[in-house]
């Protein structure tokens, strides 16, 4: 029983440890003391006893959980001898393989140890052989030390007399920079040495011979055909000699500035060629012609760049490797010989930034500017490397004011292309309305709506296609373009205000020089002041919000601070449209006033005959006004009307009877003064304002009209005196009026008022005044 009793403690060791090993190979920390309670029953915890969970478990569960529990726990065991087994297999490979790693070391340390130990050997036996050898030469050691210095010291003897004879060679073969270094090499032993008469012979020969080589390389320097390579070799061997830098810096140059003139004066050849300043002959030869093609202005900016800019980049960098950049020279002399190049350079590049402004400005007829803008662009591109090879200057900023004012002159352009367009639909619209019409065909002016829409469309599109050309300068490749004092400048100040808004400005001034000069009559057709009081009134109500949207979304304007207010606009395009349509008003109503104003002024109202009929110029004045309420009606509504009477007969009659009240006692009671009954009528009737402002609707721009000519008519009827059948045909005319334009204003009394004004005129000026009967009037009427 205890032998039992010891192989279960053995075993449950073994599963212990098998657990522990298990737990350390997959990495599970031991449970910590003080972190977890001390569970007997945790099966997994480090203080389990197995009998008082047994105990525990029986007690707590059932047969059937027990079972579960049971068939759970085998589960469990069978997956950790698995895991256990796998493990233990796992390990015997690596165990296998560390050993065979580890006989194989062994091996190699053996054979290494070998060689080593060989090494040793052989290092030991070349110690004692080179003690040997420093043992046997110690005696001769300085002997061969002296013979070398003499040995060099009869070699650099053999050099200096051999030195004249070397660089004569040197000069005949234009190996130049070989003598300079001959001489350069053995100039301070022969001016240390010079006293001795053997040395001076030498030294006096190789100055003379040296002197001829300067001036053969001053010679090549002011050579015209010289390359840069050749200046700037020539300028070293110069400077090596100790030749004046000052002098050399002006005559490099001087020399530099006659090939860089050939470059500007082919530009201003190209400016003179394409402002047709310079006519090519008629004999030329074809290769001639080509030569004198003027070039564009994409072609002019790649010669300059590639001729002018190519050469003063190389002027710059040769400069600065010549006199700026060379170590151990005076600092005073880098000041002096900068100062020179900055001169030299900023003079030039004034001459070329002129060319270029003057060769854009002549972009002016083009309609695309994306060969203009990609020649801005490069030439703002290589101004940028002549920024980095000459610190002290900036270039970029001049280039940037050429650019931005070359887009400044587009936009001019384009305002002015604009104004141009808009004065030329004005003369289409004029010479549409004079344009005699067809027979058969109606008057016209159902024409005036569509003209309207004509000028409407072709002047939004061609702001639109302004806009698309004028996006090419902040298209997203373009650096300028992306430079914020290029780019805010150009979108709000030259776009937006300087384009959009001063066109809608240029049209609102437009418009409103036709509302001047009121008595130059017939200047302006009246139909024209119609059509573009209709366009500014759109203009107010669309046309400018989306023009100036439309302006901001394709320029991407972020800063408004600084911009015109679009209320502003809507402000002004409203006060034009109300301008013309007050003018209209009153020269509709001058014409009419015209026609009214002879008809009385041409007639003897004292020996007319009796009327018969209605005047031809009452019918012309209902005609004309009928044509201006079709074409009033073409753009605007018709208005408010106050009630008015559905009978006609019934104002007729109204009417008649009140002419019949006025006339007795103008008739029966002389003693009574008339002008003072007419002034007691006029106290209790309401006040007409001729010249009022007019409303956007058609009854309104009607009544001023109608206001207008009768007020017109009634003027010239006090200024006549009349006879009885002059007072009837005044009757007979009123009548007509008053029967046709009542349907025109806005309040029919308005009419009734002042054409019973008129009669009453009539009567105070008629020398015999018999007013008709009404009944014959409206017959009269009837049958005219």
């Amino acid at each position: 029983m205890a032998a039992q009793q010891d192989d279960e403690g053995d075993q449950a060791d073994s599963k212990r440890r098998r657990h522990e090993v298990l737990k350390m190979y997959y990495g599970i920390d031991e449970e910590k003391p003080g972190t977890t309670t001390v569970d007997p029953c945790d099966i997994d915890g480090a203080h389990f006893k197995p009998d008082t969970y047994l105990s525990t478990l029986i007690k707590k569960s059932s047969l059937t959980e027990l079972m579960d529990r049971e068939n759970e726990m085998v589960r469990q065991i069978r997956a950790l001898d698995s895991d256990m087994q796998t493990l233990v297999y796992e390990n015997y490979n690596k165990f296998i393989s560390a050993t065979d790693t580890i006989r194989k070391m062994k091996n190699d340390f053996k054979k290494m140890e070998d060689e080593m130990d060989h090494l040793a050997t052989n290092m030991s036996a070349i110690t004692e052989f080179s003690a040997n050898i420093s043992n046997t030469l110690q005696d001769r050691r300085q002997q061969i030390t002296k013979l070398a210095g003499v040995h060099s010291l009869l070699k650099k003897l053999q050099f200096l007399f051999e030195l004249p004879a070397r660089l004569k060679k040197c000069i005949e073969l234009k190996a130049y920079s070989q003598a300079v270094r001959y001489y350069t090499k053995a100039k301070r032993v022969l001016h240390q040495y010079q006293h001795m008469p053997s040395f001076q012979g030498i030294n006096r020969d190789c100055n003379t011979i040296i002197e001829e080589l300067s001036n053969k390389l001053r010679e090549q320097f002011k050579d015209k055909d010289s390359t840069p390579k050749q200046l700037a070799e020539c300028v070293d061997l110069l400077l090596q000699l100790e030749e004046p830098a000052e002098q050399l810096c002006e005559e490099f140059l001087s020399h530099a500035r006659q090939k860089i003139d050939e470059d500007l004066n082919e530009l201003n050849r190209q400016i003179k060629l394409q402002a047709g300043e310079v006519t090519p002959s008629e004999d030329q030869r074809p290769a001639q012609a080509y030569l004198n093609t003027p070039m564009d202005v994409l072609e002019f900016v790649d010669s300059g760049c590639n001729g002018f800019l190519s050469n003063m980049c190389l002027v710059i960098a040769s400069y600065n490797d010549m006199f700026l950049h060379r170590q151990g020279e005076n600092e005073n002399f880098d000041t002096i010989a900068l100062k020179k190049l900055v001169n030299f350079v900023n003079e030039l590049m004034e001459q070329y930034f002129a060319y270029v402004q003057n060769r854009v400005q002549l972009e002016k007829e083009t309609g695309d500017n994306t060969i203009l803008v990609r020649a801005l662009d490069r030439f703002h591109r290589r101004l940028q490397a002549m920024n980095k090879l000459l610190p002290d200057t900036d270039f970029s900023r001049a280039g940037t004011e050429i650019v931005s004012r070359a887009a400044k002159d587009r936009v001019a352009h384009y305002l002015q292309a604009l104004k141009q367009h808009f004065s030329d639909c004005l003369t289409d619209i004029r010479q549409s309305l004079a344009a005699p019409r067809l027979v058969g065909k109606q008057d016209g002016s159902t024409n005036l709506a569509e003209l309207l829409g004509n000028m409407q469309s072709s002047i939004v599109d061609q702001i639109k296609s302004v806009l698309a050309n004028l996006q090419a300068f902040i298209a997203t490749d373009i650096t300028f373009a992306m430079k914020p004092y290029f780019r805010g400048p150009f979108c709000t100040q030259d776009v937006r205000e300087g384009l959009v808004v001063a066109f809608l400005k240029h049209i609102s001034t437009t418009c409103c020089d036709f509302c001047e000069g009121m008595s130059e009559r017939g200047s302006v057709p009246p139909a024209l002041l119609l059509v573009l009081s209709r366009f500014c009134l759109d203009l107010e109500n669309a046309s400018i919000s989306y023009l100036i949207t439309l302006t901001e979304e394709q320029f991407l304007l972020a800063e408004k601070s600084q911009v015109t207010p679009v209320a502003d606009l809507w402000a002004m395009a409203k006060d034009t449209a109300q301008k013309l349509l007050n003018h209209h008003v009153r020269v509709q109503g001058l014409t009419i006033s015209q026609m009214m104003r002879k008809s009385v002024e041409t007639r003897d109202w004292l020996n007319t005959i009796e009327p018969r009929n209605v005047r031809a110029v009452m019918k012309r004045v209902v005609e004309d006004i009928s044509a201006i309420d079709n074409q009033v009606g073409q753009f605007y509504e018709e208005g408010v009307r106050k009630e008015r009477s559905s009978d006609s007969s019934r104002r007729t009659h109204t009417y008649s009877q009140s002419q019949q009240q006025r006339r007795t006692p103008w008739s029966y009671s002389p003693s009574v003064d008339n002008s003072l009954i007419s002034n007691i009528q006029k106290l209790f009737s309401e006040k007409i304002e001729i010249f009022s402002a007019v409303e956007f609707s058609k009854v309104s721009v009607l009544t001023g009209i109608i206001k207008i000519s009768l007020k017109t008519f009634l003027e010239c009827v006090r200024l006549r005196t009349f006879g009885r059948y002059g007072l009837q045909q005044i009757q007979v005319d009123t009548h007509y009026l008053q029967l046709y334009l009542w349907r025109f204003v806005s309040d029919e009394n308005l009419v009734q008022v002042l054409l019973d004004e008129i009669v009453c005129s009539t009567m105070h000026r008629c020398l015999d005044p018999v007013l008709m009967e009404p009944s014959v009037i409206e017959l009269i009427c009837e049958r005219g």
